[in-house]
């Protein structure tokens, strides 16, 4: 299964990141490394069905900006502005 190797707080930081609306993709293989079908994956195996379910519907809606091309040119940023900076560590400090 994809995302063996990942530490709990690893994998669990790529399913947040996935979850939220305003985290593109590109977000998350920018820090993990792992593109679009990779996280789709990642989220298959470790959520339940329906909530894979869920979360691909909502991915897929209008409502989700998950991907770059579908937001709004007015956000040119992968976090917010207030966000402390991603540092040379995998996760970022919360």
């Amino acid at each position: 299964m994809i995302g063996e190797d990942l530490t709990d707080r690893q994998l669990d930081r790529i399913i947040e990141m996935a979850w939220e609306d305003r985290t593109p993709f590109e977000a998350i293989e920018f820090q993990f490394g792992f593109p679009e079908k990779e996280v789709i994956k990642i989220m298959r195996g470790h959520l339940k069905e329906s909530s894979f379910r869920l979360w691909r519907k909502r991915v897929n809606s209008g409502v989700s900006q998950k991907h770059l091309k579908k937001r709004s040119s007015e956000i040119s940023r992968f976090k917010c502005s207030r966000q402390k900076a991603i540092s040379g560590n995998k996760i970022s400090k919360r």
